[in-house]
């Protein structure tokens, strides 16, 4: 029997995914902040990457002959727009601990990739402590090509490869009293030093970020430990992050070192900072402004080794509704 294959609502014909080299730039909008309240003075920049002209491939311990041979899962190939330039995508980067500046790509560069452990624990029943070798062999790796939207209104679409969340969740297996996430990100003040200012408050450092068991549970949830067809740069949060398609980039904690399953909302890094505007569930609405703009709008970073801004109304849950829009109702 044949089987035909209807594209769903949300879905982008592959040929206009956005080309990895296209992760915009927020330093005009950090220019705005500068001067005002903490709150409009910084923005999650960890979560809003974009890569390089220059297509930066750091090395980590990860096989990259594997990572070029995985294979796009065809339940996620097609978007409504070009993928992201990866040159673009690789040098217009946010990664917050640092600096505040876009070109953040080359101090990223001082993250220390080699022995990468990841620890799992909390409320599981087979707490455990990965490293990169462990992450790519028990976890099949696939490539989906997902839509970025981050919080600054400025959108991308990246092909990513890595594995399912829920593939983590089985493995572990979460106790009954598991009601949410917490990731917590690589943090050495000596290496991580953050941006240059900070208006004389300490920041709440390490960066985390949290998720419910059922939004992790979601299929759409994603560990990325490549993209591109290699293995992740430092400044897309090497050597894996979080892929949250349906929410704000900031919600994608970069360059993960635990893993923890607790029974009460964590506190998280934005949330913590300026609660008044960036919430813990961050979904994409576009009937929901920014206290300091609009979300109804998004510039989309077009094709091409330049920027080039096209505006496009931004969807609902980034567009994947029919996955996600009933773990809210």
């Amino acid at each position: 029997m044949t089987i035909i294959r209807v594209p769903k609502s949300w879905e982008i014909p592959e040929r206009e995914v956005t080309p990895e080299a296209v992760f915009f730039n927020r330093r005009r909008f950090l220019k705005t902040l500068m001067g005002a309240s903490l709150g409009a003075s910084i923005m999650p920049i960890l979560g809003c990457q974009q890569s390089e002209e220059s297509k930066v491939t750091l090395s980590t311990s990860l096989d990259k002959a594997k990572l070029t041979s995985v294979k796009r899962n065809p339940a996620f190939t097609a978007v409504d727009r070009p993928i992201t330039e990866e040159t673009l995508a690789g040098r217009y980067n946010n990664y917050y601990e640092f600096g505040s500046g876009k070109s953040i790509w080359q101090a990223a560069q001082a993250l220390p990739t080699e022995d990468w452990k990841v620890e799992v624990t909390g409320l599981v029943k087979n707490p455990r402590t990965y490293d990169l070798d462990d992450l790519q062999k028990k976890f099949p790796l696939e490539e989906r090509i997902y839509r970025f939207r981050c919080v600054e209104a400025w959108s991308m679409a990246i092909p990513w490869i890595g594995f399912p969340m829920r593939e983590l969740i089985a493995a572990v297996e979460p106790t009954s009293k598991a009601k949410f996430v917490r990731f917590t990100s690589y943090y050495d003040p000596k290496i991580t030093i953050g941006p240059a200012w900070t208006l004389g408050r300490k920041l709440p450092w390490p960066y985390t970020e949290g998720l419910r068991l059922e939004e992790m549970a979601n299929e759409l949830a994603f560990f990325a430990v490549g993209v591109y067809g290699h293995s992740l740069p430092k400044q897309h949060g090497a050597p894996i992050r979080e892929v949250i398609p349906w929410k704000y980039g900031f919600k994608g904690a970069k360059s993960i070192v635990k893993i923890e399953f607790v029974e009460n909302q964590p506190a998280t890094f934005w949330n913590t900072l300026v609660p008044n505007e960036y919430d813990f569930v961050a979904n994409v609405n576009p009937t929901k402004p920014h206290p300091r703009w609009s979300q109804a709008t998004e510039k989309f970073v077009g094709k091409g080794q330049k920027f080039s801004w096209e505006k496009r109304i931004t969807l609902p849950y980034n567009g994947y509704g029919e996955y996600v829009a009933s773990l809210y109702v």
